[in-house]
This record gives structure tokens, C-alpha cells and sequence, in this order.
């Protein structure tokens, strides 16, 4: 059974930095497409960071141009979204995505706040 475990998140202050994590098991990601998207409250869902497990292109949002990296750990099956200089726009559950929707992780809470 393929599942996706995310980890991180967290309380932060407006300039400060969080890594989201997706570890993904029970199946075979050489050529999934692995994604983050998020949920503002009171928001429609938005997609920020994807990327191709087996290609070096990458896909940001130009809400998070700039400030979000998205990258692979392979040997961990494991991708991970490194947010910096957040801003409270950025608040909301995030969610990792397997090929676009066909599976998501459970969500995890990004507060950015002063």
C-alpha cells in the first residue's frame, strides 16, 4: 500500500524558514511526479512546488518563486519543500501529492505570524 508521511511544519515568525518533508513508501516513484500544494484558510487550494522524480525540472507557483525549493531525497524516497523568508500569506496546511492527486499526504499546519 503506497503511502506518503509528511513531517515538519510548524509556528514561525514573518522571514524565517521551515522544511516541509514527504516520505513516500509501499510502491515504485522512479517515475511519479511528486507535488506540495496548500490550503490558506478561507482560500482555494493552491499548488506551489512539483517536481518529476526522475528529471531535474521543477514547477513553483509565483507565489513562492524564489523563496520555496523543492528536491528529492532518492535514497530515502523522500522530497522535501524548503520554505525561507515566509510571510503570513504562506499560512495554511500543506499537502504532498503523488502524480498530481492520485494520492496526498495527511497535511501539515505552516503558521507564519508576528
Amino acid at each position: 500500500q503506497v503511502q506518503l508521511v509528511q513531517s515538519g511544519g510548524g509556528v514561525v515568525q514573518p522571514g524565517e524558514s521551515l522544511r516541509l518533508s514527504c516520505s513516500a513508501s509501499g510502491g515504485s516513484f522512479s517515475t511519479s511526479a511528486m507535488g506540495w500544494l496548500r490550503m490558506p484558510l478561507g482560500k482555494e487550494r493552491e499548488v506551489v512546488a512539483r517536481l518529476k522524480w526522475n528529471e531535474d525540472h521543477v514547477w513553483y507557483a509565483d507565489s513562492v518563486k524564489g523563496r520555496f525549493t523543492v528536491f528529492r531525497d532518492t535514497e530515502e524516497n523522500t522530497v522535501h519543500l524548503q520554505m525561507s523568508n515566509l510571510i503570513p500569506d504562506d499560512t495554511g496546511i500543506y499537502y504532498c501529492s503523488l502524480n498530481d492527486g492520485e494520492l496526498f499526504g495527511k497535511g501539515t499546519l505552516v503558521v507564519v505570524s508576528s
